[in-house]
């Protein structure tokens, strides 16, 4: 990834939890949502967003439907607030890797307990 690649995700992925946390009003993505992380396509014109949330009470599809929805409001938002040439149509995937962290920490915490 170069870095220019670099720095606008990170632009963006710090951009799109901002709006989250301010803007948006949808009742799917009002819980604790992270975004995890934001690929780019070599051209910057479609980035991936990973999203994450704490807790098994959401239904991650909602959540996905919800961010599908939002995508056209982010997507205009990060074009007022960013200074790009092109603002990058997004596609909102699930990050599970909060979870798997949190299961592992768990098992390795019984682990050293039972010795």
């Amino acid at each position: 990834m170069s870095r220019r690649s670099e720095r606008t995700s990170k632009l963006i992925q710090r951009e799109i939890s901002g709006l989250l946390e301010r803007e948006v009003s949808d009742p799917r993505l009002s819980r604790l949502i992270s975004v995890t992380e934001v690929r780019l396509s070599p051209d910057l014109r479609h980035a991936k967003v990973f999203v994450s949330t704490l807790g098994s009470e959401i239904n991650k599809e909602d959540m996905l439907a919800g961010f599908n929805k939002a995508s056209g409001f982010l997507r205009t938002e990060l074009a007022l607030h960013l200074k790009l040439r092109y603002t990058p149509q997004l596609s909102f995937h699930y990050d599970d890797s909060i979870e798997r962290g949190a299961r592992l920490l768990k098992l390795i915490g019984e682990l050293t307990t039972t010795e």
